[in-house]
């Protein structure tokens, strides 16, 4: 890759990247560069991103407190710390919280904000205020939740079924829909910033076959956000409309139909899964590549497999419905799609494990997570064929074993590649290194922790303990208490990365500009990047992680 030289380009009066050099223009420019104002009507991708982390960080921990009630009050048989609506009020934020707002939006409008121009040699996104306006929205629509917080919460869980969520005797319902429906908006905003600027703003010789890995798992995500959310957006306004206009739709009682409720909802809900999933896959395979100095094995297959995965996801909504009454015959169709999306997942895992053979791997903090990610991933890959299967998911719908199968993708997975990204591409954002020791630690306890905290649910599940229960037969009390052991474990290692991350902010040794030796357009810029990130567009002319094999090899 070869950047031109860009001394032309500045006055004399100006330093590069535009910053006065005379002393009071200087202080004044930073200071103006500094404000709540200049963040707050930022167009910059960088700064927005930075918005989002602070935001989605925010609703983790919201979300995590949500997820502490519980497992506190699942620690004994009785209901002794909550009651039966308190429960139901507290897993519904939990799910409502994590889900639409930290799960999909916490990769791909923090770091799909922050890197996808860098990756392509772009200097912004395509519609920078659009970028800023779709995180306005998604503070509103965080406000409306937290509203129905306060207000009391809402109690039908995070899926909104039908009838519970079309009776009248369930409150907050249309304030909770309405949340999660401006949400979507901002989701729908970002998709398409994301595909336009991916297909426009590429810089010479960035040809799709040169994309990074993590670009086209953001295109991939972005298609499924614009073609699915709408679905979401018209369901939950269908509800709306039944409780407030009396209309038929859901609601057996009006003469409406749950069954197709349900269906709208998983046809969008089974490909969220992979907006959760598809940017984590993308952030594994950089962590990948970088930690062994090495291509990525079949480049070509990794990323067709993101626009696969992306494909038959729209597919495999039926396997939710194995237990609603559908036909045999469709649920037997469902079985097979689901089993086949299980192919282009797995050739990423065999691809990253081809990747790592005589590689010259570095055991850094973002690989550790890397790992975490890739045990995580396959247990509840494997977990998932077990529910694609109709035997088995007879015996085990609505158990703790479904559970445990979600959050060993949703949050071990999706959860490790954050920290893994945020461990790896913090120094290029601050442009400090952070202790890696306590990055390490960090890593290992989250797996641990994360193994303690959800692995007992499998077997609460397969031994027949039902989810969203709070009473439930003394026998499982003791996996309930090692279960709620490993959330403390757990929750103790994902706050201790934001000690010492933002210690690093002040006191971090400076981190140069590739503090990993990785390739990629964004290593070749300073850190952190500039306003406009490249003084002039960045010319490619070599393949993606284009690392001497030789030197991997040795």
């Amino acid at each position: 890759m070869s950047v031109p030289d860009k001394s032309e380009f500045f006055p004399d009066t100006v330093s590069q990247h535009g910053v006065p050099e005379t002393g009071a223009e200087r202080v004044s420019y930073l200071r103006a560069g500094h404000s709540l104002r200049s963040w707050l009507l930022t167009t910059d991708h960088k700064r927005v991103a930075i918005l989002y982390l602070f935001a989605v960080t925010f609703f983790f921990f919201v979300g995590g407190a949500a997820a502490a009630l519980i497992r506190m009050d699942l620690l004994t048989p009785q209901a002794d710390l909550l009651t039966n609506e308190g429960y139901n009020r507290a897993f519904t934020l939990h799910g409502v919280i994590m889900v639409w707002f930290f799960l999909i939006p916490s990769i791909p409008n923090t770091f799909g904000n922050f890197l996808v121009p860098l990756m392509i040699g772009a200097r912004d996104l395509a519609f920078p205020r659009l970028n800023l306006v779709s995180w306005y929205i998604f503070v509103m629509a965080g406000c409306f939740t937290l509203f129905v917080v306060v207000s009391g919460g809402v109690d039908t869980g995070w899926t909104f079924y039908t009838p519970l969520s079309s009776s009248f005797a369930n409150g907050n319902v249309v304030l909770a829909a309405t949340a999660v429906f401006i949400a979507g908006f901002s989701s729908i905003l970002t998709g398409l910033n994301f595909i336009v600027t991916i297909h426009k703003l590429r810089c010479p010789g960035m040809y799709w076959r040169r994309l990074p890995l993590f670009v086209w798992s953001i295109y991939a995500t972005s298609l499924v956000l614009v073609l699915a959310t709408p679905v979401l957006s018209i369901t939950l306004a269908l509800i709306v409309a039944e409780r407030l206009f009396g209309l038929g739709i859901f609601d057996p009682a009006l003469g409406g139909d749950p069954l197709l409720y349900q269906h709208l909802f998983w046809f969008y809900s089974h490909p969220a899964v992979y907006i959760m999933v598809l940017p984590a896959l993308g952030v594994v395979s950089e962590l990948i590549a970088a930690a062994a100095h090495k291509p990525i094995f079949g480049y070509q297959f990794v990323a067709g497999s993101s626009i696969a995965i992306a494909v038959i996801g729209f597919l495999v909504w039926g396997h939710h419905m194995f237990v609603a009454g559908q036909s045999m015959y469709a649920s037997a169709a469902f079985s097979l799609l689901s089993l086949a999306v299980s192919v282009p997942s797995g050739i990423k895992v065999y691809n990253w494990t081809a990747t790592l053979y005589k590689g010259d791997i570095s055991l850094d903090p973002p690989f550790l997570f890397a790992m975490g990610f890739i045990g995580l991933f396959v247990v509840g890959g494997l977990t998932g064929l077990m529910l694609a299967m109709l035997a088995l998911d007879l015996h085990v719908h609505d158990t703790y074993f479904v559970v445990a199968h979600f959050h060993y993708i949703m949050v071990g997975g999706t959860v490790s590649a954050f920290f893994g990204a945020l461990h790896y591409w913090w120094p290029k954002i601050v442009g400090r290194r952070y202790s890696q020791i306590w990055g390490s630690l960090t890593a290992i306890f989250i797996f641990a922790g994360f193994n303690l905290t959800f692995f007992p649910q499998f077997l609460l599940g397969y031994w027949g303990m039902p989810r969203r229960y709070h009473v439930y037969a003394p026998e499982f009390q003791p996996l309930h208490v090692l279960s709620s052991a490993g959330a403390s474990l757990l929750a103790v290692a994902y706050a201790v990365p934001f000690v010492y991350l933002f210690y690093s902010m002040r006191y971090g040794k400076p981190a140069g500009d590739n503090p990993w030796r990785a390739k990629g357009l964004e290593w070749t810029v300073p850190s952190p990047p500039p306003q406009h990130n490249f003084d002039t567009l960045p010319v490619v002319s070599e393949p993606p992680y284009n690392y001497p094999i030789e030197r991997a090899e040795r």
